[in-house]
């Protein structure tokens, strides 16, 4: 009896998962059943290897049967304040969520009542919300003591820049909430 298109006999009578052991690499290509075995077999082998910190590779070469395996190192990111435990990283983490809470909030502030207040809070709010993002950036992806103490500096003047040139711009200009509203308006 043949098994029907989709169903789970099909599903489930491919041959065993594909591995570095029985894999090889096929020049024409593969009919539409053992491509489905194979995807599976991929799809699994991709799942349960996720949490591997070093991934491998399987490259087929050129003039060889049987292909050869790399490795891509991952690197995994240090814990912004290990030092210091865990109540100052769950302290940050809740100064991030109260952060994004009044950003949400300053939205409509801003469009129901413009005013001086809420133009500064605005500066200094989403300051600081860009300084803590580009800071995770950092911390995941700059690697090495130096790269990193030149990547903090950079981030800490680029937040000092961009913090002065916003109260300039609500000092000696129109302010954030009427500039976003002049621009709307067009």
């Amino acid at each position: 009896m043949a098994a029907e298109l989709g169903s789970y006999k099909q599903a489930h009578t491919s041959s065993p998962p594909l591995t570095l052991g029985n894999s090889r690499v096929v020049e024409g290509p593969a009919p539409l059943k053992e491509l489905g075995s194979r995807a599976q077999a991929m799809r699994g082998a991709l799942f349960y290897q996720s949490t591997l910190l070093a991934r491998p590779l399987v490259v087929p070469h050129k003039y060889q049967e049987q292909p050869y395996q790399l490795t891509a190192r991952i690197h995994a990111s240090q814990a912004l304040y290990a030092s210091s435990g865990s109540k100052a990283a769950s302290l940050h983490w809740t100064a991030e969520r109260v952060l994004s809470i009044v950003l949400l909030a300053l939205g409509p502030a801003a469009y129901f009542s413009p005013s001086p207040v809420i133009d500064y809070s605005l500066a200094a709010a989403l300051t600081l919300h860009g300084h803590w993002g580009i800071g995770q950036v950092l911390t995941d992806y700059v690697h090495g003591d130096t790269k990193i103490k030149i990547a903090n500096t950079g981030l800490f003047l680029l937040s000092t820049v961009t913090f002065a040139g916003l109260c300039y711009f609500n000092y000696n200009d129109v302010g954030i909430c009427k500039a976003i509203a002049m621009l709307w308006s067009k």
